[in-house]
């Protein structure tokens, strides 16, 4: 039976604006009185430098936009964005589309039927017979199900599989309003949008998939939520989620090592979501990593903003492309639930 293998990974960003800018050109007038003064320090405190958006707030207002309009917003912009990250996976892997037996696709930003896989499947040339799934709501731990799914079918059936993560979090800016809601704050400081397609092959060269694995404390399910409203999606982000991660993820990860006979030190690659600042730190002190053990992480959060679910994807991109590349990596996501994901891969040449 073949190991699974992440053969090819293929990234997409629309263009990208500095925090200061968007701060100046626009979020500086979303928010107003005492709401400003925290919003400028959060801005400013969120690891972030410049980040991606398909609908650039500089250019296009979208927060009174009714939900209606953004959904189809949505399929103008991320069709092209996830047929760009999937040629560039199909590329990298040496594939065509014909090959996918499975087609898997994560999105919590936009939704439509026809959607990305079936829009997709007919504008790259996949088989009839090729598969699809859909997997919608996760949130920024998507990427790790979905790659699970995409694992669990080369193993069983010997076909590759393709994976897709699409999140335009730029089409869900909430209308401005006097009233402090650290949560929006917080939420706009740190979204970003981007696809990356991630192609999954029986054996040969890559990161070879050993398991994926998840813990749910489903008593703090309030403290992370993602509700479809009359205006886009809203964020809901409790600054308890620290907390919860802190006596969560140590378990997790010491567990998921131990069942392959390895320890943390023997991984040279953290694939680490970046949540935030405070949950890289909460992660970084669990796990008593060394001083740059979480530097592939910080430099995704900086150049590029939590891009929800395709963020662990570009992280692993980043650990993939080091001089010398990572050859052991663990990789962390975190959602609602509240949820963790982890994933143990290790490089074959």
């Amino acid at each position: 039976m073949s190991v699974p293998v992440i053969a090819g990974l293929g990234t997409a960003q629309p263009p990208s604006a500095s925090q200061d800018e968007l701060w100046e050109g626009f979020f500086s007038r979303h928010f107003s009185g005492t709401t400003r003064s925290l919003a400028q320090r959060i801005f400013a405190n969120s690891g972030v430098t410049r980040r991606q958006a398909a609908v650039n707030p500089l250019l296009e207002d979208v927060s009174d936009w009714p939900t209606e309009r953004r959904m189809r917003r949505y399929q103008v912009e991320a069709l092209p964005l996830g047929k760009e990250a999937v040629g560039r996976a199909l590329t990298a892997a040496g594939l065509s589309a014909g090959d996918i037996g499975l087609f898997i696709v994560c999105s919590c930003t936009g939704y439509a039927t026809p959607g990305l896989d079936i829009l997709l499947a007919r504008d790259l040339g996949m088989a009839a017979d090729t598969q699809r799934m859909v997997i919608g709501h996760m949130g920024c731990y998507a990427a790790l199900p979905g790659l699970g799914a995409a694992s669990d079918f080369v193993t069983a059936r010997g076909r590759p599989a393709l994976l897709l993560c699409a999140e335009l979090t730029s089409l869900h800016i909430q209308p401005s309003s006097a009233r402090v809601d650290t949560q929006q704050i917080v939420s706009h400081a740190l979204f970003s949008d981007a696809a990356v397609a991630a192609v999954v092959v029986p054996g040969g060269p890559g990161y070879a998939v050993r398991e994926v694995t998840a813990v749910t404390d489903t008593s703090t399910a309030d403290h992370m939520t993602w509700d479809v409203t009359d205006a886009g999606f809203r964020m809901g982000l409790s600054p308890k989620v620290p907390q919860v991660l802190s006596r969560h993820v140590r378990g997790l990860v010491d567990e998921l090592l131990a069942r392959h006979g390895v320890t943390s030190s023997e991984v040279d690659g953290w694939a680490v979501h970046p949540g935030g600042p405070r949950i890289l730190n909460v992660v970084e002190r669990e796990l008593a990593l060394p001083p740059l053990g979480l530097a592939a992480s910080r430099a995704t959060l900086d150049e590029h903003g939590n891009c929800s679910s395709p963020t662990v994807l570009l992280i692993l991109d980043r650990l993939g492309r080091a001089t010398p590349a990572a050859r052991r990596i663990v990789m962390l996501a975190f959602g609602p639930g509240l949820t963790l994901y982890a994933a143990l891969l290790d490089r074959q040449d």
